[in-house]
């Protein structure tokens, strides 16, 4: 998507809204909100253009706090009313705000359909491991042995793996960012707007009233260079602080830390964003902290026919043929009259 020169030039409190912004204090949900109006401007999009649909959490409080379009719908179906909104306007600009509660657990049929069919939709999931508005809760990424309120002896559920879903579904985009790295973040999703098919963020928002200090690991100035590898296309996979260690691959096939004094650079792991195939983003997806240093930024992204784009083809063409007849559609097939006696 190309900046509209001819538009007046906006800023970022151009999108901001004149509602109350009702979020606990020190939540990380301000930061995204914050990134977001950031981006919005260098799109070059018309505010009556954009759209925000959202489903039912903190998350989901998102579109009145943006000065455009919005909806705030109803739990997990966010996907389905922004699919649905796509199609009927191919020509809008569609963000889906959701969390993970929201997407992965009652939304997770709805949300698995979006990507597969790669609807030009730019779905950011909010992921704080918890139920927050409901008021602490596990939820289906929550680690296995969590206490909460509904698991007070720990949780016995496996996690889902948001990025592993997203990629195993075909999303054409997927990434993920932290809600307080900044320039990070502004940088994921303007690449997920500008995105032309499925673009799915998952960004580690803290909820620090239920969940505080889940991701201190990936927000920490002093530990996230340490636990985390920054993914960069074309770029080999290297981290630490003094980005003296590096990921390779294992003869098996598995990404294994290597320290760069006993290894060629050429020998590690180079990431590849394009890649049509999906399992080099799969392999990153599965790399999780503590157990590994977590890859954070773009894992994916290819181009592929949207869905909506291919409907708005076959109706433009329908209507070329002149085939575009609904009450002719309307009474085809087996019609009966019900007649009064």
């Amino acid at each position: 998507m190309s900046a509209d020169t001819s538009l007046p030039v906006l800023t970022q409190k151009d999108f901001a809204s004149d509602q109350e912004i009702r979020w606990c204090p020190r939540c990380g949900d301000y930061s995204i909100l914050a990134q977001m109006k950031k981006v919005l401007p260098t799109l070059g999009i018309p505010k009556e253009d954009i759209v925000f649909v959202s489903g039912i959490g903190c998350s989901s409080r998102f579109p009145y706090y943006m000065s455009t379009y919005g909806m705030h719908s109803i739990h997990g179906r966010a996907p389905a009313i922004a699919t649905g909104l796509k199609v009927a306007r191919p020509e809008l600009t569609v963000f889906v705000i959701t969390g993970d509660g929201d997407a992965l657990s009652i939304g997770g049929n709805h949300l698995l359909h979006a990507l597969r069919r790669n609807v030009d939709l730019k779905i950011i999931m909010f992921n704080n491991q918890i139920y927050g508005l409901t008021k602490g809760q596990y939820s289906p990424t929550s680690p296995l042995g969590k206490k909460t309120k509904s698991t007070p002896f720990g949780s016995v559920d496996r996690p889902l793996n948001p990025l592993s879903v997203a990629i195993g579904a075909g999303a054409t985009f997927v990434a993920r960012s932290a809600d307080v790295d900044i320039k990070h973040l502004t940088m994921v999703l303007e690449r997920a707007a500008r995105h032309k098919g499925s673009a799915f963020v998952e960004v580690y928002q803290d909820c620090n009233v239920f969940n505080s200090g889940a991701f201190e690991f990936a927000t920490k100035k002093d530990q996230k260079q340490e636990n985390c590898i920054y993914l960069e296309n074309g770029k080999p996979l290297i981290y630490g602080n003094d980005r003296d260690k590096g990921i390779r691959l294992t003869g098996a096939g598995n990404p294994e830390v290597v320290n760069l004094s006993d290894v060629k650079e050429d020998d590690l792991l180079f990431h590849d964003e394009s890649s049509d195939d999906p399992t080099p983003a799969f392999r990153l997806a599965q790399m999780r902290w503590p157990n590994s240093p977590e890859p954070m930024g773009i894992f994916r992204s290819i181009d592929r026919p949207t869905y909506d784009g291919e409907v708005d083809r076959q109706f433009k063409q329908c209507m070329e043929q002149g085939t575009a007849d609904l009450e002719a559609l309307f009474n085809s097939g087996d019609t009966w009259d019900v007649k009064p006696k």
